[in-house]
């Protein structure tokens, strides 16, 4: 008889074991930290909010591919959810795409559709992500289940490969989601309990031939918004995974290996992927400053006469964020990005300096001088 390795081999399987008093603390932190980014987020204007929400639901939809090792372009995205909200959606600088226009569409129904989730709004989640996809080296079927049993997660070159999961048999694939989606719609769990149980539980049954990871993060986003309350528009919880893939994979292993988790313990995968919620709220939070301080430095420039080079080389500062102008803003810098000589560029720096627009770095000078955005602008003209 084969021994018993997997998860789903185990006799209790799905009867999760958790501590909830080791959790406890972390969801009254994650309740606080939600309320800190509603609260700032009731501080932005409406153009500002609408923004926001944009460009957090591009970095959603952006890591949860890239998580998986798929690249999309940002302003294709960027289209897509304009287009779908009609925010402001220039129809002649479209650069949307088949497949940014059905992932946005995926993520919007797993925000905001609050209805119970079904096997038929599971099909149809993998076959948007898969819209435009056709292989014929990794062919996918779409909206339907896998039909073979050898369903690994491997690692490693030929020869050497690290087998690290190997999922459920596809004859026991339905009954599992059945369980599963029972679980979602009318269990009385803590909603950050549940959505990660969810998460680990649909992992775990692997049904698809591809896209298992970028539907379970959709199902957390899901029961986060719908059982949580959170206003999911604001964060992005695939961008903190993203930032920490190795140890969301490492987290997966250590539970579903059953001689590391003989028990079916998943307390430190909730604890883990709690904590990634709480982190994707944090990077919001500081987002959010971020776009205050912008604001208030646009609202400055407003009374200061600057050429359009000037302004050019401002927002330039301004979209890669404070201290990220690598080796700060220097003479030939500013030439190249203005396509202008260096007496210009040092009179067009001067100029900025004295409005307190930037200001020199420390150890810095002559002809090594080198500026940064100073925002706390000095002087103001009428």
């Amino acid at each position: 008889m084969n021994r018993k390795k997997w998860i789903w081999q185990h006799e209790d399987f799905p009867n999760f074991n958790y501590d909830y008093e080791r959790i406890e603390p972390l969801i009254y932190r994650l309740v606080e930290k939600s309320g800190e980014l509603k609260g700032r987020i009731a501080y932005l204007d409406v153009g500002a909010k609408e923004n926001f929400s944009i460009e957090t639901s591009i970095e959603e939809i952006v890591s949860n591919s890239k998580i998986e090792g798929v690249e999309l372009q940002r302003d294709s995205v960027r289209s897509s959810l304009r287009k779908k909200f009609d925010i402001a959606f220039n129809r002649a600088e479209d650069k949307s795409t088949k497949t940014t226009d059905a992932l946005t569409e995926l993520y919007v129904d797993s925000r905001f559709n609050q209805e119970p989730l079904s096997l038929e709004r599971l099909h149809r989640w993998h076959s948007q992500i898969f819209k435009d996809y056709n292989s014929i080296f990794y062919p996918v079927k779409k909206g339907v289940f896998r039909s073979y049993d050898d369903m690994q997660i491997v690692s490693g070159t030929i020869g050497h490969e690290k087998v690290h999961y190997e999922a459920i048999p596809p004859k026991d694939i339905a009954k599992n989601i059945d369980e599963l989606l029972d679980y979602i719609n009318y269990a009385k769990t803590n909603f950050a309990v549940k959505s990660a149980i969810a998460h680990l539980w649909f992992e775990s049954i692997h049904p698809y031939d591809d896209g298992n990871g970028r539907i379970g993060r959709a199902i957390t986003n899901y029961i986060l918004a719908k059982d949580g309350g959170l206003d999911n528009r604001y964060y992005s919880i695939s961008s903190a995974i993203n930032q920490d893939k190795e140890g969301y994979y490492e987290a997966f292993e250590e539970v579903q290996n059953l001689d590391k988790n003989s028990h079916l313990e998943v307390t430190n995968w909730i604890i883990w992927h709690t904590r990634s919620i709480e982190k994707s709220i944090e990077f919001s939070i500081e987002n959010i400053q971020k776009v205050v301080k912008k604001t208030k430095f646009f609202d400055k420039m407003k009374s200061l006469k600057l050429n359009e080079k000037q302004r050019k080389v401002i927002n330039r500062l301004l979209d890669v964020g404070e201290g990220n102008f690598e080796g700060g803003l220097t003479n030939k810098k500013y030439r190249g990005l203005t396509k202008t000589n260096s007496v210009t560029a040092s009179r067009h720096l001067k100029d900025m300096l004295d409005k307190g627009i930037i200001r020199e770095i420390e150890g810095f000078s002559g002809r090594n001088i080198r500026y940064e955005l100073d925002f706390g602008i000095k002087k103001e003209e009428k």
